[in-house]
């Protein structure tokens, strides 16, 4: 692709150069396309990718959530634009590890991750273990963890459907088997068993043998094709097929992959909607079954539904910090009081307070009365020297807060642990969080002595330098926040950027710093409200014009334009309401260094990232991990959210802003959403010929729908580099045993000598450098990083791994962030288990006056044991028991027993985990409903979380019903059960 390309789209949606040269260098795609841009390169617009059905799976499951919550609340536009920015930042985790599996060298190839040549039993053993970690991980509440490996439990999942011969013998269900282990399973072809026959054209039908897809199914067979060179390819078995495997030509000739609408990489492309439509099922059969595992609010969780920024302090704890403590409590006890039952309170809150040598512990808690009790246990003793171990405090701060928080940071302290500042502004970089400094501390004090003071001074164990602050004013600015130098005083007044700043729809309009004298100006369009400028620094003169040329100084303060608050070392300013659209201009001057900052409420706003063409096994946009590579192509693809339904809005460009906002480049953008659900993002795509080589932020651009100019800005700044960190793998960790993490090291520069440093969170590396090497020009350096967990590790439990590299004598540095997590050596797959204890009664034609009942038994083969139970359809009542159900035995009032339980629709599930030790013992249950209600649904949990779909109905008329119970209870063959049509178990 030239570098001085331009647009990549003419005004027709397709691509204006020829991708001929592309599609010769790509090789052979596996599964379903990984995106969009995949779409492009294989010449197959209408192909259903990855990227496509898991976003529609997870809105769709996530907007049938909502409305079951509030059923009886019609307003669904709420759903939609209460979605929020966490929620497609979550989603496009997701999708960035199913992308991923495509991607990765340990993976890509791999048939065991893509049900390839036939290793169907290893991949269904693979899928169990990404759905045991998800739930493990959900139930840990470590979501981000949970959304990786959810990503490729999906990516598997999908290429069931697009690899195997499921579609072609008639199937036109899910194959419940691969997650459902007590579900039938169908034979896989044996190794010396033809699959497939020869064929000579790039669409291959009819290339099944016969008993590949027969309808009958005691008859049938499944098969997947083989990929390439390995593993080898038995004769007479199927290829993947398409124009780049090279298996194809291997006997049998031909293909029966389903991936695209393309002949050319599809054999089978005819069937592409059909084994897409399936994959979308079992991607949403799966979320609900997370649903109803977790539960509606869990799982609104797991996918940052309506997420409010989380409130976060850092909170220096040493003796000089009284006034700063007492102002931190007032201000979250006003938030709390504030947004309480309103939309906008914070889901999660989270206190990490440290003082030399202690960090810690971590409070978190989605409860404001616990967090707030927290807080008033807070107390400023010991310490008061200088400094302290605040960028330790800030890096366990942003490991367990969710991404694109807010964290906000009180001390008077400077760093003493600088050595953690790459680490802290990777971790910081990665999740788009925003660290605010409020510092309490003249930042020219360095010397003892007596002279101006306005709180009572730490003790100096040596010189300070004047700018030991340094560190913090550079993490604020790369992270889109700001430092604030002000006084005992002024600490609650100031802290009110807290309350600000964690505003539910929080957008930024404008992002600068500057020095001495300078211009800016933002837009205002119709979607924003609520416009609010923080101003950091000291003012000599400070002017603010309207669209209609209407001018205020901002040092009175009150005028016809905003209202002036003004404390040591902030100016905060509320325009005034309604807010006018349109251009607004600031003109400043000032005897030092200035940040200004316009936030404001709207729904719509973006996120973005950087990828490039892979051309590796699978053709598609691979993202950047850390910064992009100075002075080279990339993409940038962004999501649009927040939108209403019907709200018109179009945007055409990018621009990249250098930290002063001065623009450094355009870049164009051309929709690529293949979504027309009102409820989606769109999706942006503009081509920038060449990284800036300096740090920048980007501001999207576009109108609304009444015309005015529309201007959103991302914060953080991006740090443009000529070096690259790739983690090459990410396994998993298990209690008492090592793991290796493998990276590479690209350097993009002249040869040079490099160093790398790894941290964790858990202490569970070998060793954390820093490791010093040497990389030739354009060359590369393959390592790898051992970690143990001990035998105690939690499972469920996140390990953060960041990795580091700086070229010596070089600002050049990048990073990269690796999420492992903690799994059991064996975990548990199997779900519990359903069973008929007596058949059930029948129903007569006319349901009036009369009722129907059934016994059943639940009980769990797995060795975590039952934990809860709810019945979630039919009208009738479930009665459990501790002992098997006689006949005449099912009512408290018989004297013989009581019940253990009731359950009705609409109650919340039964936790039955502290009934018998391990909850090891079968429970048994009798139902009675009415006729004219003649099913019911009842879901049972195990305790890691497996879920079993129970469903009961009445026995038709006519039918005798008898069946066993009582002490001698066994359960009944499965075909026994299908005679009694008591229970079906689904997904």
């Amino acid at each position: 692709m030239s570098q001085h390309g331009g647009r990549l789209w003419d005004g027709s949606g397709k691509p204006a150069f020829v991708l001929a040269s592309l599609l010769l260098l790509a090789l052979p795609c596996l599964g379903f396309l990984p995106d969009f841009w995949s779409r492009v390169l294989t010449l197959s617009w209408n192909s259903h990718t990855h990227q496509h059905i898991t976003e529609q799976a997870i809105l769709n499951v996530t907007v049938e959530t909502l409305r079951g919550i509030k059923k009886h609340q019609g307003n669904h536009a709420e759903e939609q634009t209460g979605l929020g920015r966490g929620f497609w930042r979550a989603v496009g985790e997701v999708v960035k590890s199913n992308a991923a599996m495509d991607f990765l060298s340990s993976t890509r190839s791999d048939p065991v991750y893509h049900f390839d040549s036939e290793r169907v039993d290893g991949a269904t053993g693979m899928l169990r273990q990404f759905w045991a970690q998800t739930l493990l991980s959900v139930r840990a509440k470590e979501y981000q963890s949970a959304r990786h490996s959810l990503g490729q439990l999906f990516h598997s999942l999908q290429d069931f459907y697009s690899h195997s011969n499921w579609v072609e013998m008639g199937q036109r269900v899910i194959y419940l088997h691969l997650l459902h282990p007590e579900e039938p399973a169908f034979p896989v072809a044996a190794e010396d068993t033809p699959t497939c026959m020869e064929c000579f054209s790039p669409t291959c039908r009819d290339n099944l043998m016969p008993r590949l897809t027969n309808a009958q199914q005691d008859a049938q067979l499944l098969t997947t094709g083989y990929f390439s060179t390995f593993p080898p390819k038995p004769h007479g078995k199927c290829s993947h097929g398409g124009i780049l495997d090279l298996s194809r030509d291997m006997g049998a000739k031909g293909g029966i992959n389903k991936d695209s609408t393309s002949p050319l990489f599809s054999p089978h492309h005819y069937l592409h909607v059909e084994a897409s439509k399936l994959a979308l099922e079992a991607t949403l059969s799966a979320l609900r079954d997370i649903s109803d595992a977790v539960g509606p609010e869990t799982f609104l969780r797991l996918f940052s539904v309506r997420q409010v920024p989380a409130l976060v302090f850092v909170m220096d704890t040493t003796g000089s910090m009284f006034e700063e403590i007492t102002a931190a409590r007032y201000r979250a006890h006003s938030i709390i009081q504030r947004r309480a039952g309103s939309p906008g309170q914070p889901g999660t809150f989270l206190l990490v307070p440290f003082h030399d040598p202690e960090i810690g512990p971590v409070y978190e808690t989605d409860d404001p009365h616990r967090f707030m009790q927290h807080m008033e246990n807070l107390m400023a003793l010991g310490g008061g020297d200088e400094p302290e171990m605040c960028l330790s405090a800030i890096q366990l701060a942003l490991t367990h807060s969710p991404p694109l928080s807010e964290i906000f940071v009180f001390t008077d302290a400077s760093p003493k642990d600088a050595h953690l500042f790459d680490v802290v502004k990777a971790l910081a970089l990665e999740k788009q969080s925003k660290v605010t400094f409020l510092l309490t501390e003249d930042p020219s004090y360095t010397l003892p002595s007596r002279g101006r003071r306005r709180k009572r001074r730490r003790k100096r164990r040596e010189l300070l330098s004047p700018d030991r602050f340094s560190l913090y004013s550079s993490l604020s600015s790369l992270s889109g926040g700001v430092t604030i130098f002000t006084t005992n005083s002024d600490i609650r007044s100031v802290s009110a950027i807290v309350e600000d700043n964690t505003a539910v729809d929080k957008v930024t309009l404008l992002h600068v710093e500057s020095d001495k004298e300078s211009s800016h100006s933002f837009r205002v369009d119709s979607s924003v409200k609520d416009v609010t400028l923080h101003l950091t620094g000291l003012l000599t003169e400070c002017v603010l014009t309207s669209p209609s040329d209407q001018s205020q100084s901002l040092l009175s303060q009150r005028g016809p334009l905003a209202e002036l608050e003004r404390f040591e070392g902030l100016y905060r300013v509320s325009l005034t309401s309604p807010t006018q659209p349109g251009e607004w201009k600031l003109r400043a001057r000032s005897d030092g260094h200035l940040t200004f900052s316009v936030i404001a409420n709207s729904s719509v706003d973006f996120l973005y990232h950087f990828a490039t063409v892979t051309n590796e096994t699978h053709p598609g946009l691979a993202r950047v991990e850390g910064g992009p590579v100075a002075g080279v192509p990339v993409f940038l693809v962004l999501a649009v959210t927040g939108r209403a339904p019907g709200e018109e809005a179009s945007f055409s460009h990018v621009t990249l802003l250098g930290a002063a906002g001065e623009s450094l480049q355009r870049v164009m953008l051309n929709s690529s959403s293949s979504s027309s659900s009102s409820y989606a993002a769109e999706e942006l795509v503009g081509r920038m010929d060449s990284v800036p080589g300096v740090p920048f932020c980007v501001r999207l651009t576009g109108r609304d729908g009444a015309g005015n100019q529309l201007e959103r800005v991302s914060t953080e700044m991006v740090q443009p580099t000529h070096v690259q960190i790739q983690v090459l793998s990410v396994p998993r960790l298990v209690p008492g045993h090592s793991a290796k993490v493998a990276f590479d090291i690209l350097n993009h520069g002249p040869a040079r000598s490099f160093s790398l440093k790894a941290d964790d969170d858990r202490g569970y590396l070998h060793k954390r450098g820093p490791h010093s090497f040497h990389v030739e020009e354009r060359g590369s350096f393959r390592g790898e990083v051992d970690l143990a967990a001990p035998a105690a590790a939690e499972a469920g439990s996140k390990v953060t791994l960041t990795l580091t590299v700086r070229a010596l004598g070089s600002p050049d540095s990048n990073y990269a962030v690796a999420y492992l997590s903690v799994t059991p050596p064996d975990p548990d797959t199997s779900p519990p288990s359903c069973a008929a204890a007596r058949a059930p009664t029948a129903c007569p034609a006319a349901c009036n006056g009369s009722s129907w009942s059934a016994s059943l038994v639940v009980s769990d083969s797995g060795r975590s044991g039952l934990a809860a139970l709810q019945l979630r359809g039919g009208e009738g009542v479930l009665t459990l028991f501790h002992s098997p159900v006689e006949d005449g035995d099912e009512t408290a009032g018989g004297g013989r027993r009581r019940h253990a339980a009731r359950l009705e629709v609409g109650d919340p599930p039964v936790n039955v985990s502290g009934w018998a030790a391990g909850s090891s013992r079968p429970l048994w249950g009798t139902y009675s409903s009415s006729c004219c209600s003649a099913r019911a649904e009842l879901l049972v949990w195990d305790a890691a979380g497996n879920v079993k779909r129970c469903r009961l109905a009445a026995a038709a008329a006519g039918s005798a019903g008898s069946g066993g119970g009582g002490a001698g209870w066994r359960a009944p063959a499965a075909g026994c059960l299908a005679a009694l049509g008591l229970i079906r178990l689904l997904l």
